[in-house]
């Protein structure tokens, strides 16, 4: 016999008995077990950054304007695809002017440009830049 929720579907994560009982009734040896494991350790700590990928992906294409987008992605530890989608929206507000230089894409940070959150707006895309600059 199925367990069923109110609506008269079958309940989630529940199985038909295979003895006919209802699963809190069946014997112990029919349940399934966990197979042991290593030990348990203790969860990687979160990792999380000040700054976004977006960020991340400007400060790259100011620092090597002619690094390719691949490069990029391996850098800041995303997919390609996601950088293509950073530099589409970089480049559709205006903090990113992309320039084909033979085969290649040659990119311009618009450093004039100021940020964008209102708590940050007092400030220019320059700044920041300056801030993170390995010089």
């Amino acid at each position: 016999m199925a367990v069923r929720n109110s609506t008269g579907g079958r309940a989630r994560n529940s199985r038909p008995s295979t003895t006919g009982q209802s699963p809190a009734v069946q014997s112990p040896s029919l349940r399934t077990r966990a197979v042991p494991g290593p030990p348990a350790t203790a969860p990687p700590p979160r990792s999380w950054t000040f700054l976004s990928n977006h960020a991340h992906v400007l400060i790259l294409l100011h620092q090597q304007p002619d690094l390719v987008l691949r490069a990029v992605a391996s850098q800041v530890g995303i997919t390609e695809r996601a950088v293509q989608r950073i530099v589409q929206d970089l480049e559709e507000e205006g903090f990113l002017r992309r320039v084909r230089v033979g085969r290649q894409n040659h990119y311009k940070v618009m450093a004039t440009r100021h940020l964008r959150h209102p708590i940050e707006s007092h400030r220019k895309i320059g700044e920041l830049l300056s801030l993170m600059s390995r010089t």
